[in-house]
Formats: C-alpha cells, structure tokens, sequence
C-alpha cells in the first residue's frame, strides 16, 4: 500500500486479520507449535486459534525476521505463519532483511543452516507493506508541495528491489481520505459481514482443490493455474496486451491469473471475467507508475 501519512495504510494492515477465513484445526495446530518452540505461547491458551499478527520495528535484524541464533529459533515471518507479517514503513527496513523474505515468499518455508545441521521452518504468510510514495510523504499530493528533489524520491524508493516487489501480488495506492468521508453517518459494511463473503470464497476453493492437496488459489502450482485458471477469447486477448504493453514477469503473469480467480470466487462466479481479470491487472500496474 502506497500513500500519504494518516491516510490508513496500518489501519487497513490491522483489520485485515479479522477479515481473514476461519483458522482449521490443523493451521491452528501448526501455528501453536510454533509459537511453543520460540517461547512466546501465551501461558493462558492451550491452542492458538486466531491468525497470527506480526507487526515488527523497521529496524529489525535479519536473523529476528528470518529465524536464526547460536540455537536457531523462529524469526518473525515463522511465528507470522498462516497468518498477516505487516511491515510499516516498507523503505526503513535493512535491505538485506527485505531480500531475505525473496526465498520464504516463493516456498512457505524459511531454511536456517548452520556448520553442523539446516533447520527448517515454516513461513507461509500473507506479506502486507505500506510505504509512503516519498520521504516527506507528499509526492502527487495535489494539496500539498512535496519537499523532496527527484534523486531523493528515486532513492527513497529504489530501497525495493524489483524482484521483492514482482512477489507481491497486489499493489494498491491509498490517498488521503476526504472530510465527508471521516463525517460521514452512513453505516459502512463491517469486518463480519466482509469475513462471510470470505468464507464463501474459500469453501468454493476447497472445493475445487479437495483432490489436489492445496487450500486456496495462493498455493496453485503453475499446472493448477493452467488448469483452473481458464480464459475466454476476450480475455485472453485482455490479459496478452497487458503483458506487452506492461511488460509484466511470468511470475506476474501466474499472480494476475490467481488474483482474477480470488475475485472470481468472491462474486461467486464460476468463470474468470473480462472485470475479473481487468481488476487483477490493475492491481499489478501500479508498480509502473511509482517505481519506473
């Protein structure tokens, strides 16, 4: 997420944990081993049953993000293990922390090795970054002059490598919200209300993958892409100019088709539409515009 100070990024970051499908038995089995093994299960829970949070400093090392010590232990992206790793402030972060998530990103799994043995842990989580588009925050603020020169914007955001960010599947500008949107009285639609409409979504994915050995359409391999994420003559020819004109990744290329799928099942439709896929793509574009 890419936008002013106060305009919501960690807010939207928080609530998304509360939004996300229920926790099964087995993630919450997984998710409380781990938290046993760092040390950092609470005293009163016998079974973690919520998705994990994890909202670490930008100035975090390497080995406290991926897992590591003299005895390695869990980092933060393993106790973030199916569920939310939110880091705020995306340029602050050490550069070599931010590459190292290259690795977990792709897997689901972190290795830590050492002279005598590797440990393995997992880390499959949801990655959520915010990031102001300068260091004063006010670059395409059409209210506000923003105080930074070019090479100072090109720097500030030059801090994200462009293979980190081909692995994010979504990128979303937030701008300032508007005095009638803060005043506003209208009830807006709540966490639970979203969450069902969420649950929906995975109970149609659960079952598509019921004999594939997958959850949810962030695990297809690129052959159950090809398999379920079919494509109409219009979208197909949507979907070939984007990736001339944008000259988007094959990695980008298997995420947009995930991303239209998820927003498929959302609206409960059983094929990709041409807004479906329009929507994912869009998603995917606006790297182009903040980072050429």
């Amino acid at each position: 997420m890419i936008g002013p100070p106060g305009s919501g990024k960690t807010m939207l970051a928080k609530r998304t944990s509360t939004i996300m499908p229920n926790i099964t038995l087995e993630e919450a089995l997984e998710v409380t081993k781990i938290h046993s093994v760092a040390g950092t299960l609470p005293l009163k829970d016998g079974i973690i049953n919520t998705h994990p949070f994890c909202n670490p400093h930008h100035t975090i090392s390497n080995a406290a993000l991926t897992g590591g010590g003299p005895i390695p232990q869990p980092g933060e992206i393993s106790l973030a293990h199916q569920g939310v790793l939110f880091l705020d402030e995306l340029p602050e972060f050490h550069r070599d922390c931010l590459e190292a998530l290259r690795q977990p990103l792709e897997d689901g799994f972190v290795r830590i090795s050492r002279a005598r043995k590797s440990f393995i842990f997992p880390a499959s989580f949801m990655l959520i970054c915010a990031m102001n588009p300068c260091k004063c925050g006010r670059y395409h603020d059409l209210k506000s002059s923003c105080r930074c020169s070019t090479n100072e914007v090109y720097k500030y955001r030059s801090k994200i490598s462009g293979p980190l960010l081909d692995r994010i599947d979504i990128h979303i500008e937030v701008p300032a919200a508007r005095y009638q949107e803060l005043t506003s009285t209208q009830p807006a639609e709540s966490s639970a209300q979203i969450k069902e409409r969420v649950n929906k979504a995975r109970s149609i994915q659960r079952e598509r993958f019921k004999e594939e050995g997958i959850l949810c359409n962030a695990l297809m391999s690129h052959k159950q892409v090809r398999k379920f994420c079919t494509l109409g003559k219009e979208e197909n020819e949507l979907l070939k100019m984007a990736m001339t004109e944008l000259n988007f990744s094959a990695r980008a290329y298997d995420k947009i088709l995930k991303v239209s799928r998820t927003i498929a099942d959302l609206a409960e439709c059983v094929d990709i539409k041409t807004e479906h896929l329009s929507e994912a793509i869009q998603y995917r574009s606006l790297d182009r515009d903040f980072f050429v």
